[in-house]
């Protein structure tokens, strides 16, 4: 393969493959090689922070339940969130296409606004470009933040046998309301984008003393993409029941009319959080009072090498492999 191809930014196979062959080979070093959702760096008299970044693109820009302000916030918050960290700071960098609707930016920045207030955090700094019309989709934005860690340990590289993965809630919305959005499918339903600040979340679990190994915003790529990483990085097999994932009717109605699956769809507020067996009935209670379909989705075992296995209704059971090819673009 000799140039960047779409399917490089999906978050599965390609995406893994491009960022380890280019940029890991090139900026290798300890804190990078953990993959994780964001970098856990000590700077100050041994406290940790935690520091992510994210470029968001998406069309249309405007979708039920979000707008690709909102998703920048909540995509560079959730990430430092999933390191057990409450976010704090922000930078953000805007690079528009001339002729931008005015009206249009300003709805896009106050959504931005109200998304800070949600995690208790603030831009700080920040770089506007303007670029000729045609250049570019409309409008990028860049959010880096970072926050401060308030466990530490968690981490996609300590998972064992002895932990259960937990999902927040049902998936793949996010990227079901962007393709019907964008192809201008039009359901009679109240399906939307499940874009919000997990921050909030996490907190409690924290407050209630729950025992988190590991967390993960399953983004580009779905569930899918999250449990292929976690079982390689942490050297298991994980093994789902696919009966225990929630998926929402108008979801499971897409994919079954488009051939998608919805472990492999876009997430921008749900995660998967993995933990110790015995932690599984007290953390899915705290998920509930957010989300009343967060479920116990899968066991760790050693049954297979680095792979994730998908136990169906009809007692078979397949390999659950990272997303390939380009499903859906600009999705985030």
């Amino acid at each position: 393969m000799k140039n960047v191809t779409l399917a490089m930014g999906n978050g599965g196979e390609e995406n893994n493959k491009l960022i380890k062959d280019v940029f890991y080979e090139a900026f290798k070093n300890d804190i990078l090689e953990k993959s994780e959702d964001a970098a856990v760096l000590n700077i100050c008299n041994g406290k940790n922070i935690a520091m992510s970044t994210d470029t968001f693109t998406v069309s249309p820009l405007f979708f039920p339940g979000s707008n690709i302000g909102k998703l920048s916030i909540c995509g560079t918050c959730n990430d430092i969130a999933m390191m057990g960290a409450k976010p704090k700071y922000l930078t953000v960098g805007m690079i528009i296409e001339e002729g931008f609707d005015l009206a249009d930016l300003k709805k896009i920045v106050h959504s931005m606004k109200e998304e800070l207030k949600n995690n208790g955090a603030m831009i700080v700094s920040g770089d506007t470009k303007v670029m000729p019309k045609g250049t570019i989709d409309k409008i990028l934005i860049n959010t880096t933040g970072i926050g401060d860690i308030l466990v530490d340990e968690i981490s996609s590289n300590n998972i064992t046998t002895n932990d259960v993965v937990l999902v927040s809630r049902d998936i793949g919305c996010h990227g079901a309301t962007i393709f019907a959005s964008r192809e201008g499918i039009e359901l009679e339903s109240d399906l939307q984008s499940d874009c919000t600040s997990l921050y909030p979340i996490v907190q409690s679990l924290i407050d209630a003393n729950v025992k988190i190994t590991a967390l993960r915003d399953a983004t580009r790529g779905g569930v899918a993409a999250v449990l292929n990483e976690w079982a390689r990085q942490s050297n298991v097999c994980i093994e789902i029941e696919e009966d225990s994932i929630p998926v929402s009717n108008e979801v499971n109605g897409i994919c079954e009319m488009l051939g998608f699956e919805p472990t492999l769809l876009a997430n921008e507020g749900t995660f998967l959080i993995a933990l110790p067996k015995e932690e599984a009935n007290k953390a899915l209670e705290i998920l509930k009072q957010f989300n009343s379909n967060a479920a116990n989705i899968a066991q760790i075992t050693n049954n297979y090498d680095k792979k994730v296995v998908l136990h169906s209704a009809w007692g078979t059971k397949r390999f659950l492999d990272s997303p390939t090819g380009e499903l859906l673009p600009r999705i985030c």
